[in-house]
């Protein structure tokens, strides 16, 4: 039965299940992973279609990193719990943090890219948005070794010239389903988590933003995901073909 759900779940993706051996019984873990195929597809259901998720299964992803403040205390957390998570760099701090970028992946943590400095593409010339665009591209490519299969608009502002462009390249928007409004000052952990639960108690699960760039989700994280495993949700590990 639990086969012939993940096998629906999977059409126009590839599905991987995800084993963790090493983590503790009690550890949150990633229950499975959905291998992207790269076709320019748009996904997030607070402007696109969903991805292919079952009830209780969540997606999570981290924008406006790598900072070296606070990027680190959320791959401590997430380390702790084995869970894998997806990272939406911004190449200024790319470049300026290529280390803690690889430390990123080399976490087994997918990565893509957030635009060079998380200007609102709307607000630029057509010009100005495709230059943002190559200049992420390139440092992403310095960085890792190889193209970046996903991109998110910052403040999730959705250029027509920029989603053309990513389509023709193949590259995958992704938006959300559900965010945490961690960017609002004087977060606390109890704060973050109990919106995070409500939020997905009215969603029933899906995309989680949270930015990896802000203290206060550092500091909130290892509560979060407990409160994950406590109320029955599942991690999906996103991935995309090679």
């Amino acid at each position: 039965m639990i086969r012939s759900l993940l096998v629906a779940a999977c059409v126009s993706l590839a599905c991987v299940p995800v084993t963790a051996l090493a983590c503790a019984p009690d550890a949150l873990g990633t229950s499975r992973t959905l291998v992207l195929k790269r076709e320019g597809a748009a996904y997030g259901t607070a402007q696109h279609v969903a991805l292919a998720l079952q009830p209780g299964e969540v997606v999570l992803t981290f924008d406006d990193g790598p900072r070296a403040e606070s990027t680190p205390p959320v791959l401590k957390a997430l380390a702790e719990q084995c869970v894998k998570a997806t990272f939406f760099m911004v190449g200024d701090n790319m470049a300026k943090h290529p280390d803690l970028a690889r430390k990123v992946a080399a976490g087994g943590h997918s990565t893509a890219m957030h635009s060079l400095t998380h200007l609102n593409m709307t607000q630029l010339s057509p010009e100005a948005q495709l230059s943002d665009l190559k200049t992420t591209q390139d440092i992403y490519a310095a960085t890792f070794g190889h193209a970046a299969p996903a991109y998110r608009f910052p403040f999730l502002a959705e250029s027509p010239t920029l989603m053309e462009t990513l389509k023709a390249q193949t590259i995958t928007v992704m938006s959300v389903d559900l965010g945490i409004d961690d960017w609002l000052a004087d977060q606390t952990p109890d704060i973050l988590t109990a919106r995070l639960l409500e939020r997905l108690k009215a969603k029933g699960g899906g995309i989680i933003l949270m930015h990896d760039g802000q203290d206060s989700t550092a500091a909130a994280l290892p509560q979060m995901l407990k409160a994950l495993k406590a109320n029955g949700y599942k991690v999906v590990h996103l991935e995309w073909e090679k």
